[in-house]
């Protein structure tokens, strides 16, 4: 179904959010390892995967972690381990992980939620470079 190279995890991102697209890039400037690869959740991969895990985008909308041995991380548990492989200083946010995650997942819906007011909304998905595209799935 969804085919990654080896040793590679695939970001889902809401492909029209300013605050999503932001981080995307950030990501990119800090996977030293290349181990990341992104699709925003509107692409054909994205709906592919929103299916597969049954994933109701009304409570989930706006960043997920699949990677093909464990399936898929939501909210501020993705982020965390998103953060987790970006090395030092990125890392040290893994702490957070200490929270419970009822906790950790009320502050991450809360910027979620507004994340388009505060942040704004773009028309159509960001189109990655022609150098980054080898990082996105479509």
């Amino acid at each position: 179904m969804i085919d990654l190279p080896n040793h590679k995890k695939l970001i889902l991102f809401d492909g029209v959010c300013n605050l999503c697209n932001t981080s995307v890039q950030y990501v990119i400037k800090h996977d030293n390892k290349n181990i990341f690869m992104f699709t925003p959740l509107q692409s054909k991969v994205g709906q592919q995967i929103i299916k597969k895990y049954q994933i109701d985008t009304n409570k989930v909308d706006s960043i997920l972690l699949y990677t093909p041995e464990k399936g898929i991380d939501y909210k501020s548990t993705a982020a965390l381990k998103i953060a987790s492989h970006l090395g030092f200083p990125q890392s040290l946010i893994t702490v957070f992980f200490i929270i419970p995650p009822f906790i950790r997942n009320w502050v991450y819906d809360y910027i979620a939620k507004n994340r388009y007011k505060w942040y704004g909304k773009k028309e159509s998905c960001w189109i990655p470079t022609p150098e980054l595209k080898s990082k996105f799935l479509e």
